[in-house]
């Protein structure tokens, strides 16, 4: 009778601590979700705000310091939807899956890598800004690569914030995959 109280007891308990965990990770991955949306239509506004910026001063800016600005513009329209697209995924990940087996890796490095593309972007944009010789296409220059800077800090937060996240078996799949925190 004693093994049968037990048994009764553990899985009232394992039931019960179960729906807890199901309608946790559903509020959980809803409230991930609107975040999501809101970090991708901000980064979108970002980076659509600073490729306008870019082609604007291109416009003004005569010859080949023009048509450096025009590519890097154009480089950076196309690495916002990875950018994005790796966000969200990792944002909309099922809050279950991440507790037992960690973050998403594979998209953290994808962003990791597009920040990496984009810095030598804002390193190219700044040597092409010390040959202009308008000095308002120069400010708005360095203007839009201060915003980009700071686009840039706000993915790095969140990539530590996701790498920050517990699980279980997290540090295995970092071990096989040979997944390394390159910020430390």
């Amino acid at each position: 009778m004693s093994k049968t109280k037990s048994l009764v007891i553990f899985l009232s308990i394992a039931i019960i601590f179960a729906f807890t965990t199901a309608v946790v990770a559903k509020t959980d991955n809803n409230q991930a979700q609107n975040r999501g949306q809101i970090n991708a239509q901000e980064h979108r506004s970002a980076v659509a705000n600073f490729v306008h910026s870019l082609l604007d001063v291109a416009d003004r800016e005569p010859g080949g310091i023009g048509e450096q600005v025009r590519v890097i513009a154009q480089q950076q329209n196309q690495s916002a939807s990875t950018t994005i697209q790796a966000a969200e995924t990792v944002q909309n990940r099922n809050k279950i899956r991440t507790f037992l087996f960690g973050s998403d890796y594979k998209n953290l490095g994808a962003l990791r890598s597009e920040m990496v593309h984009t810095r030598n972007r804002l390193e190219q944009l700044n040597r092409i800004m010390e040959n202009m010789e308008n000095e308002e296409d120069r400010v708005e220059l360095q203007n839009q690569i201060q915003e980009m800077e700071q686009e840039q800090e706000r993915i790095e937060n969140f990539i530590r914030e996701q790498e920050g996240e517990f699980s279980l078996f997290g540090w295995l799949f970092k071990f096989i995959y040979g997944y390394q925190n390159l910020s430390e």
